[in-house]
């Protein structure tokens, strides 16, 4: 199961950080992130590159998206 992390109200860089330590504690390979901002989407998907991770999807939600990421091929 995936796990729901919502960053949704957070300031820069607080989504990317917050991202960024649930992949370091996840036992998954996979992560859906909830964010409002189009800054806040870009950031994370530029973060998960650095760290063997990617963008697997991106569904727009109400005002923001939710962004899957896992751990890459």
């Amino acid at each position: 199961m995936e796990e729901l992390v919502d960053v949704r109200g957070l300031s820069c860089p607080q989504p990317v950080l917050v991202t960024l330590e649930k992949i370091k504690a996840s036992r998954s390979n996979r992560l859906r992130i909830l964010v409002d901002t189009d800054t806040a989407r870009e950031n994370i998907a530029r973060m998960v590159k650095t760290v063997g991770w990617e963008v697997l999807e991106v569904e727009p939600q109400g005002i923001g998206y939710i962004i899957t990421i896992g751990k890459a091929a």
